[in-house]
């Protein structure tokens, strides 16, 4: 047979190797006794299943607890989870003088009745800010702010009575 027949022996072998060794370690392992493999076999967990992606029902991330589409004048407030609990609603920002920042936000502070140190003395309702001297409040939405974000009066005090200290507002220009 020659060299042709030595490997063909090898081969077959090595196979029956292979499968006596399996045939050793699978009733271990069924039995859950024996070796270190077969115990660890036994006890590993499958892995977790993925976890599906989170898709917002706004345009802003899944995360933001509200959201705004400046160029629509709309916004949202969401359960953080992409699903919208309140709006849309109307809300105008600043003018071209006086923007709003875009961006990803905090809430930082909120006041029931708070009145500007920037531009008079100006009443802001229910304020909740995002940006230092910028926030959500109660306005006219048919008027440009100077950077803040004005909501109607009844929404306003839904963003305020909703909204917490540190979750995130996402403003989109």
């Amino acid at each position: 047979m020659g060299n042709r027949g030595k490997i063909i022996r090898a081969v077959r072998g090595a196979a029956t190797a292979t499968l006596a060794a399996a045939a050793i370690t699978v009733p271990a392992v069924a039995g859950g006794a024996g070796t270190a493999e077969a115990s660890s076999a036994t006890t590993s967990k499958p892995p977790a299943a993925p976890q599906p992606q989170v898709v917002s029902a706004t345009p802003c991330k899944a995360t933001a607890k509200a959201c705004v589409v400046l160029s629509h004048h709309t916004a949202w407030l969401t359960d953080g989870k992409g699903r919208i609990t309140y709006g849309p609603v109307t809300a105008t920002g600043g003018d071209a003088a006086y923007p709003t920042p875009s961006g990803t936000f905090r809430v930082l502070s909120k006041k029931a009745q708070y009145r500007s140190t920037e531009f008079r003395n100006a009443p802001m309702p229910y304020s909740v800010f995002f940006y230092p001297g910028d926030a959500f409040h109660a306005d006219d939405v048919h008027k440009w702010s100077h950077g803040c974000i004005h909501l109607d009066w009844g929404d306003a005090k839904t963003f305020f009575d909703t909204l917490k200290i540190g979750d995130q507002v996402q403003i989109i220009p």
